[in-house]
């Protein structure tokens, strides 16, 4: 079978998917940092409104703006995957593509004739169904792509819509509570997580589709500690990632208002008469919750690996100073580690400026995006791939 080894047209098409992915990150930040997650409180439609016809009046009311901005721009980035998926997959994604559409969108009608609760199962599964219908039975003659990108383009078309119903259970069981905890917030924390894990995915399809990654096949190194330092600092940042979705969707606050120091010490009280005064002496207009002892340690714990973090990347800058295809990407790396570091201190001294916090959230993302693709360079110049039969790079 003829393998379409690389087009610049997809490379293209993947990299705008990723930077959509980016976008859509920003957007969700903003979401979290003004505390509008339910302003739209019904899913998948916005007011009983189906999403693209929420009327403009509605839209640009408050917190609304960025609810439901999130929304169009993820259905967005769900066609630009569908897209995808079809674009690498060749003729043989077609007829998948098209039982699946079928599938979906039957699954659809019957959620909706079933029971008015499942009325937002419906329109969310005959919507995607639509989409992934229409992504089948065009654009047939395309050949599918060679080595494992049709098979990371399946994995990001199974994961754009398991993202979307997470971003909806997040709203229609937000008040929802299981085992003391709020399933809403739970829901939130694993579509944050998910969400930056899905951008690095898409991230590594398009350097995979790459003319640069063909170019290296066969140019196999001896092994250089560099890359198991990527792979370290890259697991770092994800751990911190973890940390700091829980302190975001928990929306408390700031448990720590000021920065070097934790209430005034370099380690804070955290007895249950410290956190008590903590809580009186709050003066926020962003939350009226109450700080617990958690939540202090859990901030404690963000600043201590973010001080590993940096410590981690500026070796991996120090040992890739010498591998040529590493070195821009490693000192990239480190600048945006730098900044990532100054934006978390000027997120506690603005009081968690919405804007700000947003900043914050976007450059760690951009941070474990640069990681992963370091790890993958690292481990690429140092295996000779066998993959596939190989063809000249078309133009």
């Amino acid at each position: 079978m003829n393998l379409q080894i690389n087009n610049p047209w997809l490379h293209r098409f993947s990299v705008l998917t990723a930077v959509s992915t980016l976008v859509l990150v920003g957007i969700g930040g903003l979401v979290t940092s003004h505390g509008v997650g339910m302003s739209v409180p019904d899913w998948p439609t916005s007011y009983g409104y189906s999403m693209f016809a929420l009327p403009i009046s509605t839209w640009l009311t408050g917190g609304i703006f960025h609810e439901h901005t999130h929304r169009l721009w993820a259905s967005f980035v769900g066609v630009l995957v569908v897209a995808l998926t079809r674009w690498m997959g060749g003729k043989k994604s077609r007829l998948p593509l098209t039982v699946i559409g079928v599938v979906e969108i039957l699954l659809g009608f019957a959620f909706l004739k079933i029971s008015p609760d499942l009325k937002g199962a419906g329109h969310f599964l005959s919507g995607i169904g639509s989409v992934v219908l229409l992504g089948g039975i065009v654009w047939v003659k395309n050949k599918p792509s060679a080595g494992r990108l049709p098979v990371l383009g399946w994995t990001a078309f199974w994961l754009v819509q398991l993202q979307g119903l997470l971003g909806g259970l997040r709203v229609v069981l937000d008040s929802q509570v299981v085992a003391d905890v709020r399933l809403g917030t739970a829901f939130g924390i694993f579509h944050g997580c998910l969400g930056q894990g899905f951008l690095v995915l898409l991230a590594v399809i398009a350097l995979m589709a790459s003319r640069w990654w063909v170019q290296q096949r066969g140019c196999g190194i001896k092994s250089n500690p560099a890359g198991r330092w990527f792979l370290f600092a890259t697991i770092l940042i994800f751990v911190q990632l973890l940390i700091a979705a829980t302190m975001r969707h928990q929306h408390a606050g700031l448990a720590i208002a000021d920065f070097p120091k934790a209430h005034g010490q370099w380690w804070p009280d955290m007895s249950a008469e410290a956190v008590a005064g903590y809580n009186a002496q709050r003066v926020e207009v962003t939350t009226s919750e109450q700080i617990t002892t958690f939540q202090i340690g859990l901030q404690m714990t963000h600043r201590i690996v973010a001080c590993f973090i940096l410590l981690a990347v500026s070796s991996c800058a120090w040992k890739a100073r010498k591998v040529q295809s590493l070195k821009p990407l490693a000192f990239i790396w480190l600048g945006l580690i730098v900044i990532q570091f100054a934006l978390g201190a000027w997120t506690i001294w603005s009081n968690k400026a919405a804007d700000v916090a947003t900043a914050h959230v976007v450059v760690g993302a951009l941070s474990l995006v640069t990681g992963a693709l370091g790890c993958l360079i690292s481990f690429r110049r140092q295996t000779v791939s066998a993959a596939s039969p190989e063809v000249p790079f078309q133009k």
